[in-house]
């Protein structure tokens, strides 16, 4: 069964204007990072617990070729994903989120 997958507002704005910026620096490296954070969308989906929890009941899955992380927690009939987050910003910008 696959979880459906709903971004905070705040999540979707980082997702967004990271692939912006990534496009602008090259052509096609925003499509690149929008498929990469979809494939971690794909696994979470299946498969919810696969990530280790890394701040109260928030899960933390690590794109692969991108300094980010996705950070999630499983609420009732979905999983939300509370930061796309890039690994040199300080976590308490998300971790704020997640109270």
């Amino acid at each position: 069964m696959n979880l459906p997958i709903r971004l905070l507002p705040e999540a979707k704005a980082e997702f967004d204007a990271s692939a912006d910026w990534y496009e602008q620096q090259c052509r096609g490296l925003g499509v690149d990072f929008v498929a990469r954070i979809r494939e971690v969308f794909k696994r979470l989906a299946v498969n919810p617990k696969l990530y280790a929890i890394v701040y109260r009941d928030v899960r933390q899955a690590i794109v692969t070729r991108f300094p980010f992380v996705v950070l999630y927690r499983e609420v009732p009939g979905e999983l939300l994903v509370i930061s796309v987050f890039h690994t040199a910003q300080d976590p308490s910008l998300w971790q704020a989120r997640a109270k």
